[in-house]
Order: structure tokens, then sequence, then C-alpha cells
């Protein structure tokens, strides 16, 4: 295919990929509006943002069995569908549970996109070309995450809009995808005779969410030495236990066990979870602190976000064209991974009074690093898997990566409930305050209305939002370091120059040659193995020539 055909077969991924983005990054600077007016809790915080991680997680593996089974196109038309629904459901909501469940639906339908466009690129586009157009997808993630916060300050500070614009406004985004794709995109459907373990995907999210679960609720709702700890920890234990028994006795686990023999797929996935919980536990929580600790409103939240986003663009398309030019890109990996690690240990030095210049360099550092490194690891994976094992490697990068956005979202929002909660009772007894009621920050009261608090007390919340942020940056520095140990031990192969379309039609040939040519060479070698290099014997009479038996 040409950089054109390419091109425009990429449009309606791009336009989903966005639509994907956008509904991740619009509500995070609405979330404290959305909380606040819905009466909600910190914790019902951090489950507006994991619900729709811990969706997307669990059926990305299974968007990854159906494009074996179905076509790739109408599946991503399916995803997208999801997502209109999803959004209409979150903008209509007048309760949180119904928002969390939007967002469920939501993030089912972000699983398929997460999946389906990286399985579709790599396709249609060699590895050796890929980086270029991964690029060009880390340009489009950068707008996205830059456009989203901006439009969603922008609908929240609209009296006349409000937050709920922030749900609809992706609506039309995704109908244009789904257009684009049906006019685009061109795709041959093959089949196999595939059963999905729909068994152990269900035994998989119930453990992951018996666990989160526990998190989340841990040390607000009950004691993290309690029986609700131990019944939870000890269910999702044994639920994981038996997905793996169960995983391991399927002729299609969700995960392939196989997979993980090669070593790349191996440490390209463990640094995957690692920047998960390093990249979105750390800065999901930005906005609260721009907006809580730092006093701004969600407009200019939005736009102090420009310089980590930026960071990530440049780096994301430039590290893509020099890695497709030259063929090399461990270093790359390993660089992103070390700016990426220095980000992070910078920003958790931040606090309430950290001037928005430092907080900029911060930022940019870390959207360096991460632009480097995120979706370069699924390139080395891609680039060392047979075409017919692309989809299952894919898919097991970015279940994981996002298994380790959703458990960093939510161990780190436990950690920042918990370190508010204590802060704030700190400072109101070193200001000799007595607390009136809620809203104060607690653990697992309300997000506070800055603009209804005194002066003093607004004071004392703002210093905790301060110090608790810069701990959960603290807590991802390690998860950070872990991953560029993981990638310091990857071996760097050659690019292959080939498409995964190409590919796969080059081992299907190969295959069918070597059952065509196996039976004759076994009668061949046969009668060798018997005798040695000993002449043949002649057939007695009444038998029949092997030669013309096969015949």
């Amino acid at each position: 295919m040409t950089n054109r055909q390419i091109l425009q077969a990429m449009s309606g991924l791009m336009a989903g990929m966005f639509v994907a983005i956008l509904a991740g990054t619009v509500v995070s600077n609405a979330l404290p509006t959305i909380i606040a007016d819905l009466g909600a809790s910190q914790s019902s915080y951090t489950w507006v943002v994991t619900a729709e991680l811990l969706a997307m997680t669990a059926t990305v593996p299974l968007w990854g069995k159906l494009s074996d089974l179905f076509n790739k196109k109408l599946l991503l038309q399916l995803s997208l569908g999801m997502f209109v629904v999803g959004s209409l459901l979150a903008g209509f909501s007048h309760g949180v549970g119904l928002l969390i469940f939007s967002r469920v639906v939501q993030g089912v339908g972000a699983g398929g996109l997460t999946a389906l466009a990286q399985v579709v690129m790599a396709s249609i586009i060699p590895p050796r070309r890929l980086g270029k157009y991964a690029g060009i997808f880390g340009a489009v993630f950068a707008v996205g995450t830059v456009a989203g916060p901006l439009v969603g300050g922008v609908l929240v500070d609209t009296s006349w809009l409000g937050w709920r614009w922030c749900f609809f406004i992706g609506v039309p985004f995704a109908l244009l995808a789904i257009a684009l794709l049906q006019r685009t995109l061109h795709l041959p459907t093959v089949k196999r005779e595939v059963r999905i373990d729909f068994l152990g995907a269900f035994l998989i999210v119930a453990g992951v969410c018996a666990l989160l679960v526990w998190v989340s609720l841990a040390g607000n709702q009950f004691d993290w030495a309690s029986w609700q700890t131990a019944a939870l920890t000890g269910g999702g234990v044994v639920l994981l236990a038996a997905a793996v028994f169960v995983e391991a006795r399927t002729a299609e686990p969700v995960i392939p066990r196989n997979i993980f023999r090669n070593r790349t797929v191996t440490l390209t996935t463990v640094a995957s979870l690692l920047v998960g919980v390093a990249m979105f536990g750390g800065t999901v929580f930005l906005s609260q602190y721009f907006q809580i600790s730092l006093g701004k409103s969600p407009t200019v939240a939005g736009l102090m976000s420009l310089p980590m986003i930026l960071g990530l663009l440049v780096s994301s398309t430039v590290a893509g064209q020099i890695i497709s030019r030259t063929g090399k890109w461990k270093r790359y990996l390993v660089a992103g991974a070390v700016i990426m690690s220095v980000g992070l240990g910078l920003l958790s030095t931040i606090g309430a009074d950290t001037s928005f210049a430092l907080l900029s360099l911060f930022m940019a550092i870390l959207g360096i690093g991460v632009g480097m490194l995120m979706q370069n690891l699924v390139l080395a994976a891609q680039n060392d898997v047979p075409a017919a094992e692309l989809g299952a490697a894919t898919s097991v990068l970015s279940f994981f990566r996002s298994m380790g956005g959703t458990i960093g979202t939510s161990v780190l929002g436990a950690v920042l409930a918990n370190r508010v909660a204590s802060e704030t009772a700190k400072g109101l007894r070193e200001a000799g305050i007595t607390p009136t009621g809620g809203g104060s920050g607690d653990g697992g009261g309300s997000v506070p209305d800055m603009s209804t608090l005194p002066a003093p007390l607004r004071t004392v919340v703002e210093h905790a939002y301060g110090v608790a942020t810069a701990d959960l940056f603290l807590f991802a520095t390690p998860c950070a370091l872990l991953a560029l140990l993981t990638v310091v031990f990857l071996k760097e192969k050659p690019l292959k120059t080939s498409s995964g379309m190409e590919r796969l039609a080059e081992e299907a040939a190969a295959e069918t040659a070597a059952e065509t040519a196996g039976p004759v060479e076994a009668l061949i070698e046969l009668p060798r193995q018997r005798t040695g290099d000993a002449p043949v014997p002649a057939p007695a009479p009444g038998d029949q020539d092997p030669t013309e038996q096969r015949a």
C-alpha cells in the first residue's frame, strides 16, 4: 500500500481513537464539578475513572478473539456504537450509579478501539514503516488529550452548556468515525473456528474487580484489617487462581500461554503493565490538583496540562520518524524509560506553592519519556511474533497496560483519599480549627467545593491535596524504574519490511507446502530409517508399491 492508501485507511482509525481518548480526557477537568454536583465521594471520583479502565481492560482480549471470527471493520463500528450509547447514558445521568454504569459501557467500546486499531495497523503496515504511523497516532493521542481537558473546561465554565455536554460532544465524532471506516477501510475477512473462553474471561474480570473494590474502599468504608478485607482479597485470589486453571486447559484461552515463551513479548508486557501503573495512576489526578490545590478554573486546568502533552506529541512523532528511517528502536525505549522516571521523580516534589514554570518543565519531561516509550513497546512486540499471533500479542500488551492503569488509578486513588484525610486533620489541629462537617477533604467525604470554604480552611485543604498529589508521583516512580530495568533486557531485532497480511499469506503458504510435502517425505524416510543406508528392498509379490499407494 502507498502512503496515501495507508493514510486513507487510517483516517477512520484515527477518528475512532480520537473519540476514545476524548472520552477519557474531556471529563478530567469536569470531574470535580460533576462529583460535587451529584453529591458523591472521593471514592466515587476514583470509580468514575476506574470503571472505564476496568471495562476496557477486561474486554480487550475478547475483542482480539472476536477479530479472528468476524470482520474487523464491523467490530470497530460496533465498538464505536457502544461508545455512543455509553456517552448518551452518561450525559443524561442524574446519579453517580448510572454515571459509573455508563462509563462501563464506554469502556467496553474503548476496549474494542484499543485492541482492533492496533491490530489493523499491524495488518496493513510493515513494522519498518510502522514507527512513522505510530508517531501519527501519537500525535492524534496528543491532540485528543489536549483538546479534551480544554473542551471540558470550557463546557463546565459555560453556564448554558454544563458538564453533561462533556459526554454528548463525543457522539458526532464517533458517528463520523463509523462513516469513515465504512468508506476507507477494506480488509479481507479471515474466519477461524475459535471458541471464546468466556468462563476464563469472567473469572479474570471477577478476580480483578474483587481486588479493586478492596483497594478502593479499604481504609474508608472499612478497616484494612477486617473481615471485608479478608473476603475481598481471598475471593479475588481464588478467582484468579481458578482463571489460571481454566485458561491452562482450554484450546483458545483469553490470554494464550505460549505467547509468553517469546522473550520480547514477555518483557514488553511487563513494561506495559508498569507504564500503565506509573502513567495513568500518576497523572489522572493532576487536574484535581490544579483545581483544588492551585485554585484554578477547569479551563485554566486544561491549559496547564499542555506542556506534558506537547512533550508527548513531539517525542512520539520524532522518535517514530527516526525509527522508520534507521530501523533501530531499543535506544528510544531505554531513553524514554529513563526520562519518564526522571519526570515522575521531579513531580514528586510539587506542592500547593509550586510555580507553573517549574510544573511545566516537570510535566514536559514526563511527556517526552512517555511518548518515546509507550507506543514503541507495541512495535517491538509486533515485530517479533508470527503474523498469526499479531492480534494476540497486541491484545495482551493492551490488556496489561490497561490493567496497570486500572490498578494504578485504584491504588493511588485510595492513597490520595487517605493522605488527604490525614493531612487535612493534621492541618486543622495545627490551625486550631474545629471541623464543622463534610466537605473538608476527608477520605470518605465529598470532594470539597473550594469556593464555599472559608480562607483558613481552604488553605489547609490546598496544602493537603498538594502533599497527597506529590506522594502519588513518589509511589509511581519505582514502577517507572522497574520498566527501565525491563526494557534494558530487550534484544533488538531488525524491523520486518512486510505487512501483517503479507506475512500471514507467506506463513499460510509455507504451512500448506509443509503439509503437502510431509507425507511424501515420510514414505521416503521410513525405509531408510529401517535399513540405514542399505538399498530399499523390492516389494514382495502382492504388496503394493508405496508410491502407488500414495497415488
